[in-house]
């Protein structure tokens, strides 16, 4: 699926709109959102740095993943350190980031290729230090109470 971000100043130039936008049909845009950001905010996150902004960015209603995220707050801080108040139009395709997930290798080059064989498991006796605790069970002194009052869920009937 196809998504569309427009970032646009409002006409007064105070507050950031972003509209959001997502391919339903082929080649045709359905309008999701809209938020609207005063500009005061939008700066002050901006001189704290890329994780701010996204915070300030992302709403209940509008909430980008990661990665289109940082590129939303990339296109922002852009937009407002040239104080170019031109809207911009940031396009994602997800198939792209399934490709990039694709190409990154599956395996761990890491790992060792030690061949086990499944017999040497079976053969080796478990070490039998972990088992310490057998002179706890072997020194119990009372018998379990069984609480005949409470339901386990059946019918006695």
């Amino acid at each position: 699926m196809k998504q569309k971000y427009l970032l646009l100043k409002n006409d007064e130039k105070t507050k950031l709109i972003i509209r959001e936008f997502a391919e339903l049909d082929k080649n045709m845009f359905t309008f999701l959102c809209e938020e609207t950001f005063d500009d005061e905010s939008v700066k002050s996150a901006i001189a704290i740095g890329e994780d701010a902004l996204i915070a300030t960015l992302r709403t209940k209603n509008l909430f980008p993943i990661g990665i289109y995220a940082k590129e939303l707050a990339a296109a922002v801080t852009k937009m407002y350190e040239s104080g170019n108040d031109q809207s911009v139009e940031l396009i994602f395709d997800d198939h792209d980031i399934m490709k990039k997930e694709q190409e990154e290798p599956l395996v761990d080059d890491d790992i060792e290729d030690e061949g086990v064989e499944i017999d040497d498991l079976l053969d080796e006796d478990p070490p039998l230090s972990n088992y310490d605790d057998k002179n706890e069970i072997e020194n119990i002194t009372y018998s379990p109470k069984i609480d005949n009052d409470s339901t386990n869920g059946e019918d006695d009937d």
